[in-house]
């Protein structure tokens, strides 16, 4: 058993190290994740691994478990998340096919041992693990862009004022960031370049992103050009109202974290404290509790 669980161990970290090889021609890639690698950025890190060359021979069957409505809103997750490091479903499939087999082996192995806790936290870790990798990718994917936009607008706004165009003046801010946004905005100008309209090019920012400040400055933008009010103003405007926002939310969440903190405090801090006072009591006072009681 001990040989197996080394094994298995063995060849994850393997795995990890493997990582950072280019494969890029291994799979066949979906049109939208191609754009996003020629136009450059967080998208672009198209790597994989020897899990995945392992489980790629499996992924189909795991698609076809999971049906197609899972494998479009797991393409969805994808895209919210930016495509970590090229992840498209077909490479997805092929680490949940593998990590759920070490997963199981080694639960199945400490099932053996007697093991229960281990048994089902391996078991747990090998099914979940590649989700709770994307969800991650979310969230930070979000936070990135929400607190890069706000200053990216008051920059365009200044560009645009200048006397350059919309779309120069965003070609030109563009280049001068890195990450998330940045890589977003290099997509829609591509699919700009390839004869999407700017409007639906707009859109498909908004659809790739699940970020409510996001969904704003499309709205608000998309506004302004059919009222016909001046761009820079609206800029000026949308960043006003983002950091607003921002402002509001960081005081709900502080507003949250006090009865948080109140109730650790109360149920785990007051009475170990309680507990420790009374310990140092007692052994200060060197007082026999059995002759007290009769004993």
């Amino acid at each position: 058993m001990d040989l197996l669980l080394s094994l298995l161990f063995g060849l994850g970290v393997w795995g990890v190290f493997q990582g950072v090889r280019m494969y890029r021609a291994d799979a066949k890639l979906p049109s939208d994740l191609v754009v996003a690698l020629e136009s450059g950025a967080s998208r672009t890190t198209a790597t994989g691994s020897a899990i995945d060359r392992m489980g790629m021979r499996h992924a189909p069957r795991v698609l076809r478990m999971m049906g197609p409505k899972r494998v479009d809103a797991m393409r969805r997750k994808l895209d919210l998340a930016g495509n970590p490091n090229g992840m498209t479903v077909d490479r997805y499939a092929a680490r949940k096919a593998v990590y759920t087999v070490f997963g199981g082996a080694a639960a199945f192995s400490m099932l053996a041992n007697g093991q229960v806790v281990l048994a089902v936290v391996f078991a747990v870790y090998g099914f979940f693990w590649t989700d709770a990798l994307i969800r991650f990718a979310m969230r930070k994917r979000k936070e990135d862009i929400e607190r890069t936009l706000p200053d990216f607008l008051d920059v365009l706004a200044v560009v645009v004022s200048a006397g350059l165009g919309f779309r120069q003046a965003m070609e030109r801010v563009a280049e001068k960031y890195q990450g998330p946004w940045a890589d977003e905005l290099r997509i829609t100008l591509r699919q700009m370049d390839m004869g999407m309209s700017r409007r639906q090019a707009f859109d498909e920012l908004r659809r790739r992103n699940d970020s409510e400040q996001v969904s704003m400055f499309v709205s608000a933008l998309q506004q302004g050009e059919e009222l016909g009010a001046p761009i820079v103003d609206t800029l000026i405007q949308i960043a006003t109202d983002m950091r607003r926002t921002d402002a509001q939310a960081a005081r709900q969440k502080a507003s949250k974290a006090v009865p948080k903190a109140t109730l650790l405090v109360t149920s785990f801090m007051l009475p170990a404290t309680m507990i420790l006072i009374g310990v140092g009591f007692y052994y200060a006072s060197e007082v026999d509790f059995g002759t007290l009681f009769g004993g």
